[in-house]
């Protein structure tokens, strides 16, 4: 709970989410910046369904490299659209060095700690199968899937799906 606090307190109350919005280019750089450690975190929840030599459980290489790469190169722009979520006393804090792993310490925890063990396979094919492609793309099919599961809520389907504020389309 305690993170979860911090987490609103760094981007704002609920009112200023509703009138701000990140682009899609903005998600994609947040997806971007927490992909590095939402995999490392799955590989380590998965550690005793997968083995060793699993994709998903790597903790450096390669696959990592690329990913770690990107968020780099993504940074500025998630924390440019954060800045312009959060409550405009908190930007210095989000422009310190500080920030970026305390976005994804609040984050990364919250999103992997809902996998199962029993998911870590399919988890792992997708991984496998996402490899191939560069970062960037990864990045573009977590937030389009996002899309989808907030425009299937809002149909009244029952989806569980974080509350990213994306603005609508051509905004």
């Amino acid at each position: 709970m305690k993170r979860l606090a911090c987490l609103l307190a760094l981007v704002g109350t609920p009112a200023t989410a509703q009138t701000r919005c990140v682009t899609d280019a903005e998600a994609q750089a947040f997806a971007s910046v927490a992909i590095p450690e939402i995999i490392r975190e799955t590989g380590r929840v998965c550690a005793t369904a997968l083995p060793a030599t699993s994709l998903v459980r790597r903790q450096n290489g390669a696959f990592l490299v690329k990913y770690e790469a990107e968020a780099n190169r993504a940074w500025p722009t998630a924390r440019a659209a954060i800045v312009k979520l959060s409550d405009p006393a908190m930007e210095l804090l989000v422009q310190s060095d500080y920030a970026r792993p305390l976005i994804t310490s609040l984050l990364v925890p919250q999103l992997v700690g809902r996998i199962a063990t029993g998911d870590c396979p399919t988890i792992d094919r997708l991984t496998t199968l996402l490899e191939p492609l560069p970062a960037h793309n990864t990045a573009g099919i977590v937030v389009a899937t996002l899309k989808y599961l907030k425009a299937e809520k809002a149909k009244g389907r029952p989806v569980d799906v974080p509350d990213l504020p994306l603005c609508p389309e051509g905004r």
